[in-house]
């Protein structure tokens, strides 16, 4: 067990650049992780029980069992704050030898939220990884980071019921810009030279897993339709990569990509693509830029892709009339992080997780 009296973790956000939805069906995917962090901070528990704090869920020193376990009298809507935690802390625990003490847990998801609203840069998945990293550095276990990945996808998919690519939290292990299919180990990818991407506030936050089962929904009613629109955009995702090293290229393919996506919430009726989505598409269109939903759509974030012809100015000024929230986040930061109480681990997970060094 780890002689620290706190263990501080934090994981990166991701966005979606190209293959949502298709991912889940095998199809491959590109990702990158954003600098906004989720922490998470270990202490040894006074009072012979567990402790769970996360203030962005209105959750303050709850007291749980001697085990971590959620006791029975808690109702449906804290069961469902605590998903997250309950399955990494039982992933865990499966995982170790020796059962982890008390211990007070606190999460902080506060840059994943602006104005009271969830932005879709894959919260659950971040808690998801740094959790996983900060429970096993208490015990003094320090995995590579397709271990980690491993064990933190198994436990987010687990709490997700079942469902979930898991790119999101690969993303937030490795860090960087990745490309990835799910359950194989990501590739590095990088930047594109006179290619810009910009976050831009679409809504209030969506539900993931709703959506997610919206189109499932679809594939089983309309199996041949469903099938066709999966082949439309793993077809287009199978290309991603080699066009993301040419600015033009790959803002076709976005746009392409989006109008794939367009079709498929169209038959599903799943409410990925929203009339606010589809106005800024064309706002953007404008100016020879392309917008598109990212991650699971619907009120969550979208991206915005320009090129060094863009007119910067001019395009940031009509989004702005148009009431949308531009965001600049910092892509391809690094990926899960132990803080300097560990400082010879924390500098190892850096270069372990590094944008071109994935382990």
């Amino acid at each position: 067990m780890s002689t620290e009296t706190t263990v501080t973790t934090s994981a990166p956000g991701k966005l979606f650049l190209i293959g949502e939805y298709a991912v889940l069906e095998g199809a491959p995917s590109i990702l990158t992780a954003v600098n906004r962090r989720a922490r998470v901070t270990l202490r040894a528990a006074s009072g012979g029980h567990w402790s769970f704090s996360a203030p962005n869920l209105d959750i303050e020193h709850l007291a749980l069992g001697v085990d971590g376990q959620a006791g029975a009298e808690l109702d449906d809507t804290v069961r469902d704050r605590l998903r997250v935690f309950e399955a990494v802390r039982a992933a865990v625990a499966d995982f170790l030898d020796t059962p982890l003490p008390p211990l007070d847990v606190h999460i902080d998801t506060s840059d994943f939220a602006r104005d009271g609203h969830k932005l879709g840069l894959g919260s659950s998945g971040a808690v998801a990884a740094a959790l996983t990293r900060a429970l096993l550095a208490w015990a003094d276990i320090h995995p590579a980071p397709a271990e980690l990945a491993r064990l933190a996808i198994a436990a987010h998919r687990a709490a997700q019921g079942g469902t979930g690519s898991g790119g999101d939290v690969a993303t937030s292990v490795y860090g960087g810009i990745i490309g990835y299919i799910r359950d194989q180990a990501p590739e590095p990818l990088t930047w594109p030279t006179g290619l810009n991407g910009t976050a831009v506030v679409t809504g209030q936050g969506a539900s993931t897993t709703e959506l997610v089962a919206r189109v499932y929904a679809y594939g089983e009613h309309s199996p041949q339709g469903f099938q066709s629109d999966m082949t439309r955009l793993a077809a287009l995702a199978e290309h991603a990569a080699d066009h993301l090293g040419q600015a033009n290229r790959f803002l076709q393919l976005a746009r392409e990509y989006f109008e794939a996506l367009i079709a498929l919430d169209h038959h599903a009726g799943a409410g990925i693509v929203s009339p606010r989505h589809h106005e800024l598409h064309a706002l953007a269109a404008r100016h020879g830029a392309v917008f598109k939903s990212s991650g699971a759509g619907g009120g969550d974030v979208g991206l915005l892709f320009t090129t060094h012809y863009t007119d910067q100015a001019a395009l940031r000024d009509d989004f702005a009339s148009a009431g949308a929230d531009i965001i600049d986040l910092e892509l391809g930061v690094d990926g899960v992080t132990l803080e300097p109480s560990h400082p010879d681990i924390a500098a190892a997970d850096r270069s372990a997780t590094a944008h071109g060094r994935l382990g």
